[in-house]
């Protein structure tokens, strides 16, 4: 498989669930107005950021990884494992790679990223970490780079999903995101980059206007997907699981997926996604407890 890109860049907004819709974002919108968007992508459950971003980074469900938020808080990922990060899957296949993980939220660096590859890595605020990864971009023209935001999951529980503090949370993330868009046109990168932004879970709230997730509820279950570059159809991918991300990733890299597995890997390639790509995409939702795709009764949320 030949090398789409010379660069993928991805950022991950934790808790903004499919709420960029709503939002004044201006520089979402003006990247990603001839690319792919759908506000429909379906999260993995349990509705957590361990369980949505290993599935997403690794290809694989949860009751395969078995990450939990408190496992990959404390426990290094398995350098081993049968089941590597694309991270690791991409420094096999090019082993002068350069790969970043900038994370607001270091646990996914410590816990879901391999710690002996050769992974740049930092972690700061959202507002902080934004000039640091721009910079890093600037010097290193890395060829995967993930970056998290976590402010708007923070918005979401102290404010409330959906709500104006949480949804003008959004907005301002919409610039940290324009910061790191510029950066690659800067550094001479944008002709030749997959550039995605991606949400974990939603949100629902209490009476108190408190919010919380974890459950299988519209409103935690259904996330934004955006991806723009050469190659990319203008369209609304009808069926994807954010676990997708990572054949999305490896697809772009020109490195083959693993065999679809039901008891391993899962990820897959949207219809219509890339305009190069013709294969099936099968219907993993009795995998995922998303049939039929409609509201559950949420559990127990994730600590702030």
């Amino acid at each position: 498989m030949s090398r789409k890109y010379s660069h993928v860049i991805v950022i991950g907004v934790d808790g903004a669930g499919s709420w960029f819709k709503d939002a004044d974002t201006p520089n979402f919108d003006k990247i990603f107005e001839n690319g792919a968007i759908t506000y429909k992508a379906l999260s993995s459950k349990p509705t957590i950021s361990a369980e949505c971003w290993g599935s997403m980074l690794i290809g694989v469900g949860p009751e395969i990884h078995g990450l939990t938020n408190g496992i990959v808080s404390s426990v290094p990922y398995d350098v081993n494992s049968p089941f590597p990060s694309v991270f690791r899957r991409i420094r096999e296949a090019y082993p002068d790679a350069v790969l970043g993980s900038y994370c607001d939220w270091n646990p996914i660096t410590y816990g879901i990223v391999e710690n002996n590859i050769g992974v740049s890595h930092a972690t700061a605020h959202d507002t902080e970490l934004t000039p640091i990864v721009c910079d890093y971009i600037l010097e290193n023209k890395p060829d995967f780079l993930f970056v998290h935001f976590d402010s708007v999951d923070g918005a979401g529980h102290g404010a409330g999903y959906g709500l104006p503090a949480f949804i003008e949370r959004i907005h301002e993330v919409d610039k940290l995101i324009g910061d790191v868009y510029s950066a690659v046109k800067n550094a001479g990168m944008l002709e030749d980059t997959l550039f995605i932004v991606i949400a974990d879970h939603g949100g629902t709230n209490d009476e108190n206007c408190k919010g919380s997730h974890g459950g299988w509820t519209d409103e935690e279950k259904y996330v934004t997907f955006a991806a723009t570059g050469k190659g990319i159809n203008k369209t609304e991918p009808e069926e994807m699981n954010i676990r997708d991300l990572a054949a999305i990733v490896l697809y772009a890299m020109g490195i083959e997926p693993p065999e679809f597995d039901e008891m391993g890997w899962t990820s897959q390639i949207p219809a219509g996604l890339f305009a190069d790509y013709e294969g099936e995409y099968r219907d993993i939702s009795h995998l995922t407890g998303a049939a039929p795709r409609i509201s559950k009764t949420h559990h127990e949320s994730e600590l702030v």
